[in-house]
């Protein structure tokens, strides 16, 4: 990889080797405070949709809200990756978290008219699409500030602390919907319409041209018309470029396979905590307990991105993932069939912890993998199977989960899915890819 550009300086005061550069900082903190204004987001919505007292989710209802919060991976994902690869990426950074949070101010006022149908629905979706752009960009400008040796250890850092950072900020939503009064949603909304606007300020002093792609590539000079029309046949040319290197295209499989377990215990959690585990009348407790399964989650992906540079070293790329999705494979199921809360947060803990394991595994696999004219559409693609793999998963729960959210035979099917995908990743790539 190159070394920095003019006027970006090698600290040398940052332990952390892949934080040396200040533009690397610069892309963790727009990150950071982009997610957790998401964080914000998804806790005003949460409680206005799925966790308010009028309102008693049913599995179909949680599936649909859900699939408003990933179909932008599907819908803006395919032109994202063509755009990323033609485009400034630290000018869609800002740009992107600008329009989120004029869109935030619109959302804002539909909840305030208590709108929950398909006006807020496309509302939503239009400010998650432009949040497709932003995380796209953040990954595929990645390789671009952190050296080449240290890419597990950024993959284990950035996205996890982004993810963390929509927890924390999910979880003083929560905190403070109580002393927001009637109002508390909205307002949250607008919070998160602020911090928006912050990550774009972030984002703004990393210099232009910093994150790719490289300006001298001659698509970036055809008009815009013509790189739309492009689309299917970049998106194309990104899975055959994926196809023709085993390693990749095996470790984005096995991460789509933890997304569709993934997907059936997150929704059969959230029946589980508003049917079962409370009575239909405590919504605030139902979303409490919700909260604290999602922190479960949120811990073992912390624990995994520490974890990850010194497990991959001594266990290798392919035996420290394996390790837990065997344990996420026998742990969760059993866990959650307790239907008891400490046990459930601890089940929620091992999916966090292989997930967060695979991920990083997968993004490091496709990075040294991939070639960076082609990294964008890659990641974009990549974005959509993933959140292909979830939306299969929450449709499986919607369609086989009872409203209770009591179904052991779901539980087995997803303890069996976890422990083959375990054994799948420690085959050789070549065999079969």
């Amino acid at each position: 990889m190159q070394g920095p550009p003019g006027g970006v300086e090698v600290s040398r005061a940052v332990r952390w080797p892949v934080l040396a550069q200040r533009d690397a900082r610069l892309l963790l903190a727009t990150r950071l405070v982009a997610q957790a204004s998401d964080g914000v987001l998804q806790a005003a919505l949460g409680s206005f949709v799925l966790f308010s007292p009028e309102r008693q989710a049913t599995a179909g209802q949680v599936a649909a809200a859900f699939a408003i919060l990933l179909l932008p991976y599907s819908l803006v994902g395919p032109f994202a990756g063509v755009l990323l690869d033609r485009w400034d990426r630290v000018t869609v950074l800002v740009v992107a978290n600008l329009a989120r949070a004029a869109v935030m101010v619109g959302v804002a006022a539909l909840v305030a008219r208590d709108r929950d149908g398909l006006d807020l629905g496309a509302t939503v979706l239009l400010a998650l699409g432009f949040g497709r752009l932003v995380l796209a960009g953040l990954s595929a400008g990645l390789p671009k500030v952190v050296d080449a040796a240290h890419l597990v250890t950024a993959n284990a850092l950035f996205p996890t602390a982004g993810t963390l950072a929509a927890a924390v900020g999910t979880v003083s939503g929560l905190v403070a919907i109580p002393r927001l009064g009637p109002q508390a949603p909205e307002r949250l909304v607008l919070a998160a319409a602020i911090g928006l606007g912050l990550a774009a300020l972030v984002a703004s002093r990393i210099p232009r041209a910093r994150l790719g792609p490289d300006p001298t590539d001659p698509a970036r000079t055809r008009r815009l018309t013509e790189d739309l029309g492009a689309v299917v046949a970049g998106m194309v040319d990104g899975v055959r470029h994926v196809h023709q290197r085993p390693l990749a295209r095996r470790a984005m499989g096995v991460v789509v396979l933890h997304r569709i377990a993934f997907g059936v215990l997150l929704v059969d959690t959230l029946l589980l905590v508003r049917a079962t585990l409370n009575p239909p009348g405590e919504a605030q407790a139902a979303l409490a307990d919700f909260a604290l399964a999602a922190g479960g989650a949120s811990a073992g992906s912390l624990c995994a991105a520490l974890a990850a540079p010194r497990a991959t070293r001594l266990l290798g790329m392919r035996r420290w993932p394996a390790l837990t999705l065997a344990a996420a494979g026998l742990g969760a199921p059993a866990a959650i069939a307790t239907l008891s809360l400490p046990l459930i947060v601890a089940g929620s803990f091992l999916m966090g912890l292989s997930g967060q394991a695979v991920k990083i595994a997968g993004d490091t696999q496709l990075q040294r993998h991939v070639d960076d004219d082609h990294r964008g559409r890659v990641f974009t693609l990549y974005d959509v199977v993933l959140n292909a793999g979830l939306v299969a998963g929450i449709t499986a729960a919607a369609l086989l989960a009872p409203a209770s959210g009591v179904a052991p035979g779901l539980w087995l099917a997803v303890g069996a899915l976890l422990l083959a995908t375990a054994a799948w990743s420690l085959r050789p790539a070549g065999s079969s890819g």
